[in-house]
């Protein structure tokens, strides 16, 4: 079986290729194929004659990325998913994997979040656009399977972390940019670090390695195109959060929160039922070994 694999040079994607590779042939792209032109993503398909199309490829960034570029995450996210879904349907590819986001739903929102609440409320502000953007596409996928039998699948991610992430303070999610909080504030000898927000805001965390997993089921299964929780079910504060990871990398400071700058949306936890009951997922990988794994790897580069 053959993998296309868009977004492969990114951070999910770079988890995604060694684990698809041990079972099938896996052919990654990155920016050299420009997924906003219909044509390109046309060829792009015919090139390759996918089995699967696996869509990882994404405009993202944190809170700050995503309220300086609202238009450019909307309109990439969009454009490349409707291009890969339509050129997907045309040619006919026998199955279509999309990978969605949490930023999907409604800013307040029942926790555990259910898939049916997706459409009960406006997503969180900070990151709507791109939210707004991965849904339209979710439902896509479902109009098409509808319109033309169009075989595809949506996968709904928590927040990710793990190897290959983007450690850098403007464009980073959650935990690579405190991991680089920290290390910075080592290097430097300060005695604090500050925060955005007021830290009780709790989020919902997932191994990267163990979405790779939840994708190799996704591929095997036999499931409908109705949106599928990826996540562990398990919820921290930022303000827990922090803490074990200055306490993993030695960093005994004071930790200060700024709250004229926003939390986000305030609660983020899954209800992973489908997950276990349509795919057999469950997350292995436990946030304090991820985070000790993810911190390694930093490290080490």
């Amino acid at each position: 079986m053959k993998i296309l694999l868009t977004g492969a040079t990114g951070f999910l994607g770079q988890n995604l290729e060694p684990v698809l590779s041990e079972d099938y042939e896996v052919v990654g792209v990155g920016s050299t194929w420009d997924l906003r032109d219909q044509s390109m993503c046309n060829d792009l398909i015919i090139h390759i004659g996918p089995d699967v199309i696996v869509h990882a490829a994404g405009s993202v960034g944190g809170i700050g990325a995503n309220k300086k570029n609202p238009g450019k995450f909307m309109y990439e996210n969009l454009i490349m998913g409707t291009n890969l879904i339509h050129g997907a349907m045309v040619q006919k590819v026998p199955k279509f994997i999309l990978l969605g986001t949490v930023c999907a739903y409604p800013k307040h929102t029942q926790v555990p979040f259910q898939e049916k609440d997706l459409w009960n409320g406006y997503p969180e502000e900070t990151n709507a656009p791109y939210g707004i953007a991965k849904k339209t596409l979710m439902r896509l996928v479902e109009a098409y399977h509808e319109q033309y039998g169009f075989n595809g699948v949506n996968l709904v991610p928590v927040n990710m972390y793990g190897p290959y992430d983007h450690f850098n303070l403007t464009s980073s999610h959650v935990i690579p940019a405190l991991i680089l909080k920290v290390k910075t504030a080592m290097d430097n000898s300060e005695s604090s670090i500050t925060l955005w927000g007021t830290g009780q805001a709790s989020r919902e965390f997932l191994y990267s390695p163990d979405c790779a997993e939840a994708i190799r089921l996704a591929i095997e299964k036999d499931v409908s195109p109705e949106p599928i929780n990826i996540g562990t079910g398990k919820e921290i504060k930022i303000c827990e959060l922090i803490e074990t990871i200055a306490s993993v990398m030695g960093f005994d400071g004071e930790i200060l929160y700024d709250t004229t700058k926003p939390d986000g949306q305030p609660r983020r936890c899954l209800d992973t039922s489908r997950a276990k009951n349509r795919l057999g997922f469950e997350a292995k990988t436990s946030l304090m070994e991820g985070l000790t794994k993810t911190i390694e790897w930093f490290k080490a580069q």
